[in-house]
């Protein structure tokens, strides 16, 4: 059994400990049936899950929580930093290195110390928090340590929610929620995106302010008309007007647990998008009828594409069709596109945006956010996929 803490509940950490405990056991099970001795957890959104910890120190270097049977977890962190990791995660033993240099030696000293400088060691390769020159510089200092890719260990075991983290990502669904329809009360010709973006963080502030504990808007991309053309640009001073297209993508967030959902709208008419969004809806229904325990993340996908090629209009879609979701996701996360093998597990949660793209170039649609259960996919969101008209 993992033991990581005396401590039962922190006004730092969001669950308690015994929460912590249940995912670094699942994790290191998924390990040892991998045929690893030990894993180094570097990925940001995996140490969150794994420590409570966010991981905004991981910028300068990697933070790896290391991870073997039989003893606590250590947390090699800079030390500029290791007064908020003791106090932001349930993690006890903390081990400090002061420079970039020092990580590598730091770190091999912990692998030593455990005797683990000739096992074979998980690493994340396929995270962006590691770099191939941390890899590199910790087996020149381990010439014996057995590196093995590991990358989707931990999300095996993260894709599927306890009921703590289901209550975090409907509080997170509430909020995005919150947001498309203060969205859609203020659209009106004249408004820019920039004034937009504030309407709806006075919102969520308003609630926060009432609610409290870790509610926060995440993410909103707000465009309007011609501007909607620009995939992920961020808000700025122009503005909507009659007879355009306006799109929010927005994602609200409970202790980091982020509820993605696509919303788009018209002021007036404009038939190029109304065509898309009528399609978008089609190709939603089909998904979200498809997930379902046993389906793979393929199928999933499959079941859009479907739909497209009967419509003629395959050319319009340009990216996959969704990716698994809870704390912020990363590189490694399972995700819907052709090809993909994953099983999905009852517990498991997925946005899905059909974002799709005109003739000439409008980028405009509608999505889901599911929640995979026994009975087939819940919808998170009560806010209808359908297109709204100002």
């Amino acid at each position: 059994m993992v033991k990581t803490s005396s401590r039962v509940f922190l006004p730092g950490i969001p669950f308690p400990s015994s929460e912590y405990e249940r995912r670094q056991q699942g994790v290191l099970e998924a390990a040892a049936i991998a045929g690893l001795d030990a894993l180094m957890v570097t990925s940001r959104n995996h140490l969150q899950y794994l420590t409570g910890y966010n991981g905004s120190g991981v910028y300068y270097a990697p933070f790896p929580l290391i991870l073997m049977p039989g003893r606590s977890p250590i947390y090699v962190v800079r030390e500029y930093d290791v007064e908020t990791v003791r106090a932001e995660s349930c993690i006890d033993e903390i081990v400090p290195y002061r420079y970039k240099g020092d990580f590598a030696r730091v770190c091999a000293d912990v692998f030593r110390r455990c005797g683990l400088q000739s096992k074979r060691v998980g690493f994340q390769l396929g995270s962006w928090d590691l770099a191939p020159v941390d890899v590199s510089a910790l087996q020149a200092a381990l010439p014996n340590l057995r590196v093995s890719d590991a990358t989707p260990v931990v999300t095996s075991v993260a894709a599927v929610k306890s009921e703590l983290e289901l209550d975090a990502m409907r509080d997170a669904m509430r909020i995005t929620d919150l947001a498309v329809r203060t969205f859609q009360s203020s659209l009106e010709e004249g408004v820019t995106e920039l004034e937009m973006d504030k309407i709806l963080a006075a919102a969520i502030q308003s609630m926060a302010a009432k609610e409290g504990n870790g509610i926060a808007l995440a993410h909103t991309t707000i465009l309007f008309g011609e501007r909607t053309k620009l995939p992920h640009a961020v808000p700025t001073a122009h503005s909507v007007k009659k007879d355009e297209p306006a799109f929010l993508e927005v994602a609200g967030s409970k202790h980091g647990y982020e509820a993605w959902l696509v919303r788009c709208a018209v002021l007036g008419r404009h038939t190029e998008t109304e065509s898309l969004h009528a399609l978008a809806e089609e190709v939603i229904d089909a998904v979200v009828a498809a997930a379902k325990p046993g389906a793979t993340t393929g199928s999933l996908d499959a079941a859009g594409r479907k739909v497209l090629d009967r419509s003629g209009r395959q050319r319009v879609f340009h990216q996959r069709t969704g990716y698994q979701t809870g704390l912020s996701s990363g590189r490694s996360d399972l995700s819907l596109e052709p090809g993909g093998k994953q099983t999905l597990k009852s517990g498991m949660t997925f946005h899905i945006p059909n974002i799709l793209c005109s003739e000439s170039g409008y980028l405009f649609g509608t999505g889901a956010h599911i929640l995979v259960t026994e009975r087939g996919a819940e919808l998170l969101s009560d806010t209808p996929n359908t297109l709204y008209r100002a």
